[in-house]
């Protein structure tokens, strides 16, 4: 490890960035030095300029890469290097206001029959259940399941912040029959690596399967299951703050955004076209 990724790493560290961010931070610095053949240290703002042109026009990076390389090089060049002009000369792309894609009830019930290994079963249904981030849900331990107080405790979640989230009596049942047969001591979902959680990218892999063997036509990944979570909970009632602490959003505004996409919500919504009286009636079908 060269001096200056040592730095960078520690730099981050000491202002508790997660495991993933410093890894993706990391990368993305890699990456800039391997297009110049340089260190960091020796570049400077067209250089910047030059690598975001590329990242866009000719890489054709999505708007999250493309904001994880700006991020990681406004912290190399502002905390780890020190430059004054980093703030002003590195911009972020503005983010597509896009609406996330929900399941229904009935495709989650679908997809979660589809998923034979008990494993991973319980791990689909925990993480629609909670709501919680993938990354959440993999460094899970066995003693975070209070089935006691029927909850589940989520320690260090993003921020840095523990919270409890409600644990589902259907839940708990098979999770019991999972502990049963899989007899986790340390994860909740171990991975083949001892002493190590499963990796995102395995949950991938089975969650792509299992999406093929459904029949879905939607893209299904963890978050969608963490959105569709959120959604439901919006079109049965829940209050919404009551949906931010149980997603750990920092923001309402964030969590706001489910009530673009709640059924509940749309159709409460009465169309201006059902005030109007007087107006003909539609001719009969030939």
């Amino acid at each position: 490890m060269t001096p200056l990724r040592q730095r960078m790493t520690e730099d981050m560290r000491v202002r508790n960035f997660s495991p993933l961010t410093i890894k993706l931070y990391i990368n993305a610095v890699i990456k800039f030095s391997l297009f110049f053949h340089k260190s960091p240290a020796l570049l400077g703002p067209e250089e910047v300029r030059t690598y975001q042109v590329y990242l866009i026009h000719e890489k054709k990076a999505s708007w999250s890469a493309f904001n994880i390389a700006v991020s990681a090089l406004r912290f190399l060049f502002t905390i780890s290097l020190e430059k004054d002009w980093a703030f002003k000369k590195i911009p972020y792309a503005k983010k597509p206001k896009t609406q996330p894609v929900i399941l229904s009830l009935e495709e989650v019930c679908s997809f979660i029959k589809t998923l034979i290994n008990l494993k991973y079963r319980v791990l689909v249904m925990l993480t629609y259940s909670t709501g919680l981030r993938i990354s959440e849900v993999l460094h899970l331990h066995v003693c975070d399941i209070d089935s006691t107080r029927m909850m589940i405790r989520v320690e260090q979640g993003k921020g840095q912040k523990d919270r409890y989230v409600p644990l589902s009596p259907t839940l708990l049942q098979w999770l019991r029959i999972y502990w049963k047969t899989a007899r986790p001591t340390f994860y909740l979902f171990p991975g083949q690596v001892p002493g190590m959680p499963l990796t995102r990218e395995r949950v991938n892999q089975v969650i792509t399967c299992a999406r093929k063997a459904s029949g879905i036509s939607k893209a299904i990944n963890p978050r969608m299951l963490r959105h569709s979570f959120a959604t439901h909970l919006l079109e049965s009632g829940t209050n919404i703050r009551i949906i931010q602490a149980l997603l750990g959003h920092r923001s309402l505004n964030t969590t706001a955004r489910y009530t673009t996409v709640s059924s509940t919500t749309i159709h409460a919504t009465q169309s201006p076209l059902e005030l109007l009286t007087g107006l003909p009636e539609p001719p009969a079908l030939p």
